[in-house]
């Protein structure tokens, strides 16, 4: 919520539905205030009631003016994924790390496209053999060779598949990937 204090000096009118504009003169100087206080809920919590009062009690001596409006809730843009770009060309199953084409076999190349084509979600192993091979009658534990050595392909400094410990695996949220299904 903004408070905004302006000097006595200034020749202010105060601006709202119906009301004037604010002028002042170039030559005399301004202080304005603004302060950002967090609520409980929708409403404010006792101390920001005392601070305001303060404000608006150290204003009034002088013969300046409070404003409090609500604040404009700032979005936060998502920070977009780094590191080198992964680029899986499904129509020639072909992978590409930065330009470069990897050597996948056949159940990584699966494997890779099975993330990348749903990611945020995590996959047990048992959902990953049943989506990947197809089949849940061999041990969880391929699950686990097949994502290492996917990993080592991929370059060890590259986080595209993440462990969630205690249940399985999912496509980094920091991981490049992109699909193209007709290249």
């Amino acid at each position: 919520m903004p408070v905004s204090a302006l000097s006595p000096r200034i020749n202010r009118h105060v601006t709202g539905p119906g009301r004037g504009s604010a002028t002042r003169r170039p030559s005399e100087p301004a202080l304005t205030v603004t302060v950002a206080i967090p609520l409980a809920g929708e409403a404010l919590l006792p101390q920001a009631h005392k601070l305001i009062e303060a404000v608006r009690e150290l204003v009034e001596l002088s013969q300046g003016t409070v404003t409090v409006e609500p604040a404009v809730p700032v979005r936060e843009e998502p920070p977009l994924p780094s590191g080198p770009e992964v680029r899986i060309l499904t129509a020639s199953r072909q992978v590409m790390l930065d330009g470069d084409l990897l050597a996948l076999t056949r159940l990584e190349f699966d494997l890779l496209l099975f993330l990348a084509e749903r990611p945020r979600r995590v996959f047990t192993r048992g959902q990953l053999l049943s989506g990947v091979w197809g089949y849940e009658h061999t041990g969880e534990r391929t699950v686990d060779v097949h994502v290492r050595r996917l990993r080592l392909k991929l370059g060890g400094n590259l986080p595209v598949i993440t462990t969630v410990y205690g249940v399985g695996y999912r496509l980094s949220d920091d991981a490049r990937v992109v699909v193209l299904p007709h290249e």
